[in-house]
């Protein structure tokens, strides 16, 4: 790594984290858009076109690599700042428990930690399909294209990989939730006039979002 890159100051490091975080929250969106077309009663065919499109679109292959190089970046630049505080506080466990830490701060690296883990394993199931690196569950299209659509009523028709991925999903908006706030607080957006519905949209976004993904599993399961 730079050692240019681990010598920006703090505030460097919190300002590039907000905003690759709110860059990769715009792109759950559009992600969990996609994968909604799992619930039309058609096949899977809006599925695979979304699938096919984002697998051949050259803009869309250069926007992956962005995107992969903006979570790299979100996740290394985490773990610096984590590291960074735990040594800023060595007597840590000695203090009294009573602090002013939002709960869910306190446990950022946690559940981001978890995020990572479902990022992995959604690699693995869909991702590294499309590249051959993975075997697929089920048959290919015709054509030898992967069959995304057979491919999530494969996973997620099965209860116990379903309620992992709820679990995480979950832990995702516990995520989301604290990440939103603090986002727009380290970009100086914090104001006594619109802070209050940044709050009230930041909650909205939490729930929304991890529920959208949450009720595909639970489609398939019943």
């Amino acid at each position: 790594m730079n050692s240019s890159f681990l010598h920006f100051s703090s505030i460097t490091k919190k300002v590039w984290m907000a905003l690759l975080g709110l860059f990769l929250m715009v792109f759950l969106v559009v992600h969990l858009g996609i994968n909604l077309c799992l619930l039309r009663d058609d096949g899977g065919r809006w599925f695979r076109d979304a699938a096919h499109f984002m697998g051949t679109n050259y803009i869309i292959k250069v926007f992956e690599v962005i995107l992969f190089g903006g979570f790299i970046l979100h996740v290394l630049i985490g773990i610096i700042l984590q590291i960074k505080n735990w040594f800023s506080r060595p007597v840590r466990y000695k203090i009294s428990n009573k602090t002013t830490t939002p709960f869910l701060s306190k446990y950022m690296i946690y559940t981001g930690a978890i995020v990572l883990t479902f990022l992995i394993i959604h690699l693995f199931n869909f991702y590294f399909i499309k590249y051959g690196w993975v075997t697929s569950p089920v048959s290919p299209l015709e054509g030898g294209e992967p069959d995304f659509a057979a491919v999530a009523r494969s996973l997620f028709g099965q209860p116990v990989y379903s309620a992992i991925y709820i679990v995480l999903i979950i832990c995702l908006g516990f995520h989301l939730y604290h990440a939103f706030q603090s986002g727009f607080q380290t970009l100086g957006l914090d104001h006594k006039t619109y802070t209050p519905y940044i709050t009230g949209f930041g909650i909205f976004y939490s729930i929304v979002i991890p529920l959208g993904f949450i009720i595909i599993p639970i489609y398939f399961l019943i």
